[in-house]
């Protein structure tokens, strides 16, 4: 048994969960998510959690076992609270804003860096240095942070770029002034 796939999914009050022509509908406070699953797993609704179950112990259907049960977990939690990434821009000079629905990065490059942000996606941008991207769904949040910080990665001399607020990086020793 997975062990990951038999722990049941807890659902909080105010959110619904439906499954219907190999279709996962949760709706939210906060919004509306749908995934598509395979039909080899079944869910089973229980008052205020979801066992996830498979229908047989072939390799693919084991691994489908976990996996559908964290994407309807993060779904539940998506629509529910929400997700959020933050990434702090270290550096001389370098810095973030946002206007409107496109956020501006200077990061030492010969002109700015515009990003784009998705209508299900909101950014906001404090003292300049730390941009936390917030959403509903944990993959397009997690992708967007990972665009950002691809940019400018941190360097492991100065520690100056783009990192997530979370990650330590490992400082290097710089040249020695020994001849």
């Amino acid at each position: 048994m997975s062990r990951i796939g038999k722990i049941p999914v807890k659902v909080p009050g105010g959110v619904k969960v439906s499954f219907q022509n190999e279709l996962m509908t949760v709706e939210g406070p906060k919004g509306k998510l749908t995934q598509k699953y395979h039909p080899v797993i079944n869910f089973e609704n229980k008052g205020d959690e979801i066992i996830v179950t498979r229908a047989n112990e072939e390799k693919q259907t084991r691994s489908f076992h976990g996996l559908y049960r964290n994407l309807l977990s993060n779904m539940v939690t998506g629509v529910s609270t929400g997700f959020s990434r933050a990434l702090v821009i270290t550096g001389v000079g370098y810095r973030a804003e946002l206007q409107g629905q496109i956020l501006i990065l200077s990061l030492g490059y010969s002109s700015d860096i515009y990003v784009g942000i998705p209508k299900d996606i909101t950014i906001a941008v404090e003292a300049n240095n730390k941009v936390v991207i917030s959403g509903i769904d944990k993959q397009k949040v997690g992708e967007l942070a990972s665009q950002i910080r691809k940019l400018r990665p941190p360097e492991p001399y100065k520690g100056k770029g783009i990192r997530y607020e979370d990650e330590k990086i490992r400082r290097k020793v710089g040249k020695s002034g020994v001849k």
